[in-house]
């Protein structure tokens, strides 16, 4: 009976490796070299000579390195394939291993991979970019873009006008103080000349015109005599001048009424778009009107006005910003 001794087996078995690094050394190629025309690492060249094949991605591939490196060599492939399967005791009858004329190194591919993701990205955030860019190109180059914070006012000639609602004397405030400040004191108006006396002298027949000089006070006229009839009607009382009746809202109106204790640029819309009112209202003036609900107020000064909806008073304080107001009144 045979008994069968692995040790002898063993010690039959040769490194193709090893013979590969003789072979290169004997010709004074340098392992860097020869790694780099098998596009491999130095470090996976060192392993395959020295036998650890189990430090290689599998036997497929390390037998695929046996043979690209034999060629290189200029050696049989085949045996040196051959000793690869009995060195690793691997059965390679009927297995056809595809010649690895160039292999390719995975942290090479994966460099490839991430160096065409951080392309894309870098093309995303560009066009990202220009988009934004054109965006707000648009936006500067919109003309009478005033913003939430400026209102249209279409003047009597038939001109649009835009006030700012951030300031709490806008541009038409200051505008209407100038006009008011160039207007004349009423003591700088200069006093009026008497008039010219005529004097008629019935006995000589003749008529004096008497001027009084300017500088001369002018002396009050002669109380009239006023006859009893005439005291009678200065007597009778003035009859007073009717107030304004107040305003009624028909069905789905709503009545506002607005009191302002400031100067203030107030505009008020109904809910058909139609502008009630659209002015400057000054300190102590206070109007009422009536539109379709819900209406729209803005008021460009809000401290300075106080508010009414149907005889309610309406909270402004939630809906300030600022010096400014806008709000939605009959809701």
């Amino acid at each position: 009976m045979k008994t069968s001794h692995p040790e002898v087996a063993t010690a039959h078995r040769v490194n193709p490796g090893e013979t590969l690094r003789k072979v290169r050394e004997s010709r004074s190629m340098a392992l860097g070299d020869v790694a780099a025309q098998l596009n491999l690492t130095a470090q996976a060249l060192r392993h395959l000579e020295a036998g650890d094949f189990e430090q290689l991605p599998g036997h497929t591939f390390a037998r695929g390195y046996v043979r690209a490196y034999a060629k290189l060599m200029a050696m049989d492939p085949s045996r040196l394939v051959d000793e690869f399967d009995q060195y690793t005791g691997t059965n390679a009858s009927g297995s056809s291993v595809a010649s690895l004329s160039r292999i390719e190194e995975p942290a090479r591919v994966s460099q490839g991979i991430l160096k065409f993701f951080s392309i894309v990205a870098l093309l995303a955030l560009g066009a990202a970019g220009f988009f934004w860019w054109q965006d707000q190109a648009r936006r500067v180059d919109v003309p009478g873009n005033a913003g939430p914070a400026h209102v249209e006012v279409e003047a009597a000639d038939g001109t649009v006008e835009i006030h700012s609602l951030a300031e709490p004397e806008d541009q038409a405030v200051a505008e209407a103080q100038n006009a008011e400040s160039s207007l004349p004191a009423p003591d700088e108006l200069a006093p009026a000349e008497p008039a010219a006396t005529v004097v008629s002298d019935a006995d000589a027949g003749e008529t004096v015109v008497a001027v009084p000089p300017v500088s001369e006070a002018v002396t009050p006229a002669p109380a009239e005599t006023v006859d009893e009839g005439s005291a009678a009607e200065a007597a009778e009382p003035v009859a007073a001048i009717p107030s304004p009746a107040p305003v009624s809202a028909a069905a789905g109106e709503a009545v506002v009424n607005l009191q302002f204790t400031a100067d203030c640029w107030t505009q008020l819309t109904d809910a058909d778009g139609q502008i009630l009112l659209s002015s400057l209202k000054r300190r102590g003036d206070s109007v009422e009107l009536a539109g379709k609900a819900p209406l729209e107020l803005r008021l460009g000064f809000a401290r300075g006005a106080v508010v009414l909806v149907n005889g309610k008073p309406v909270d402004l304080a939630p809906h300030i910003h600022g010096e400014t107001a806008r709000l939605s009144l009959g809701q």
